[in-house]
């Protein structure tokens, strides 16, 4: 995708969403971190039906390592990996407690360092969270930027190295949101709804069409969700 092209699709993507928000409940940069955890292999929606119990009883890492592993488990059993998820939720909050006095560091090494916490994950929080123009790349925005050739690599890590050159500065804080939200919604990994997306005639995948994209959706597969 040219230059003028990736300019037009973000400036399109901008007037439909000027601020477009992460799908997930949070109220804090705690919850949102737990929350980003937690959605590890699950929709949004899954977890944004558990949290709330578990917001209720613990919304700091002091009420979460209280709250203990065993109770934090109770409150997300409806979410998938829910044992590995308590263990981690249970273990960063007691290293938030120990080591950054309860605070949610604002580095990324840092945030790398708590269980269950990988580069995604460390990029969502800061994006949302600090305000950071990062880009977390999960499964929507690998297709997204693939197949309309924004950014096509064989690799998470590779596909957010050419987001960064490729975004224009301007639009680099909300193109995390933009470019998952298209891929949820339009953009779909067997049935992308071409016809009603709005930068079609910019976009590079040759087969557009409602009923392809297994393919994709094969090596999509293998792409990491967990943080």
């Amino acid at each position: 995708m040219k230059r003028a092209q990736i300019e037009e699709m973000f400036a399109r993507l901008q007037a439909r969403d000027p601020e477009p928000k992460t799908e997930l409940s949070y109220s804090s940069p705690f919850t949102l971190l737990v929350a980003v955890v937690l959605s590890a292999q699950a929709t949004d929606a899954g977890v944004n039906r558990a949290t709330p119990g578990l917001f209720a009883a613990a919304d700091t890492p002091e009420k979460m390592t209280a709250l203990g592993e065993a109770g934090i488990r109770d409150k997300i059993k409806t979410i998938g990996l829910f044992n590995t998820k308590a263990k981690n939720v249970f273990a960063l909050s007691r290293i938030l407690v120990e080591t950054h006095g309860g605070d949610v560091p604002r580095d990324r090494e840092a945030l790398e360092a708590l269980p269950g916490v990988g580069r995604k994950t460390a990029n969502v929080v800061l994006n949302v969270a600090f305000g950071e123009p990062t880009i977390a790349v999960d499964t929507h925005i690998f297709r997204v930027s693939n197949r309309t050739g924004l950014a096509p690599a064989k690799t998470p890590d590779a596909v957010e190295a050419k987001l960064m050159k490729a975004v224009p500065a301007k639009y680099r804080l909300y193109a995390h949101h933009w470019l998952i939200l298209h891929g949820r919604y339009t953009c779909q990994a067997r049935k992308p709804l071409c016809p009603a997306c709005i930068i079609q005639d910019l976009c590079g995948f040759k087969e557009k069409t409602k009923g392809v994209g297994d393919a994709l959706a094969a090596i999509e597969s293998l792409v990491p969700t967990a943080g």
